[in-house]
């Protein structure tokens, strides 16, 4: 990020209560401004990530979601509504976080991550969150963001099963350490709750204002796997394959300033 944007008043006003966090503060608050995070898929998943980001203050947001509204997005894409079922789905998702927060910048990209937008979209941001349904897209994303050496916070869920963790350039492995390729059974349908995609975003969305502000200690080389089902949480130690054809360059560089 360039110089920290200032402070208006009305900042001052709206983040009052998050800068009295231990380590957050006004330059917390101007980085959070400041900073600028792409998110892959903005559905059930993403679009919470999104609406946290914006109502923490985050300064611009790139989207990247394409296709129609259809009814059974609605048990969990709560930036959507009823009366937009059948329409292009990044008009009202832009319009819903403007409404939350009119002060971020927000670009729409009606499409979604393959291996021809991927570095073109990561190039545009200080911090990638993933939260796309298929593995092609989070496999393209993944190299997008280590060729560019940018941060990625992870997000995924099935059914009552969730997990988040952080992929940091020269500091841990990536993706495709464990995920090499796509899985050979998994398809974009399966069972989801809203509640199980709201509560991974959620932690999505601390990982990323955790990578903006300094504050706390991100999942960098952890997974936290969650058993909603059966309120079970646990840390797992990821691996980082010296042979993975992706991250194994960079081991050991130092991040980008």
């Amino acid at each position: 990020m360039s110089e920290l944007p200032e402070l208006t008043e009305t900042d001052r006003a709206l983040y009052q209560w998050q800068m009295w966090v231990p380590g957050m503060g006004e330059e917390g608050q101007r980085k959070l401004k400041g900073a600028s995070v792409l998110i892959s898929r903005v559905g059930g998943l993403g679009g919470l990530v999104a609406m946290e980001l914006a109502a923490a203050g985050v300064g611009r947001m790139i989207l990247a979601h394409g296709g129609s509204l259809k009814l059974p997005d609605l048990n969990r894409q709560l930036l959507q509504t009823r009366n937009h079922v059948g329409m292009e789905r990044m008009e009202n998702i832009v319009k819903r976080l403007k409404d939350l927060n009119p002060d971020c910048e927000i670009v729409g990209v009606a499409k979604n991550i393959d291996p021809t937008n991927a570095e073109e979209l990561v190039a545009q941001a200080d911090i990638v969150v993933d939260a796309a349904p298929l593995f092609q897209e989070r496999l393209a994303l993944n190299a997008a963001a280590w060729r560019l050496g940018k941060p990625m916070v992870e997000c995924a869920m099935h059914t009552l099963q969730a997990t988040v963790t952080t992929f940091i350039p020269g500091q841990t492995g990536c993706l495709a350490c464990y995920v090499p390729e796509v899985p050979v059974n998994w398809t974009r349908q399966f069972p989801v709750f809203g509640a199980v995609s709201g509560t991974v975003a959620c932690l999505g969305a601390m990982e990323a204002i955790k990578l903006i502000t300094g504050i706390g200690s991100p999942l960098a080389g952890e997974m936290l796997s969650m058993d909603l089902g059966m309120m079970q949480f646990r840390r797992v130690k990821l691996p980082q394959r010296q042979d993975c054809e992706i991250c194994s360059e960079r081991s050991g560089e130092p991040m980008p300033a």
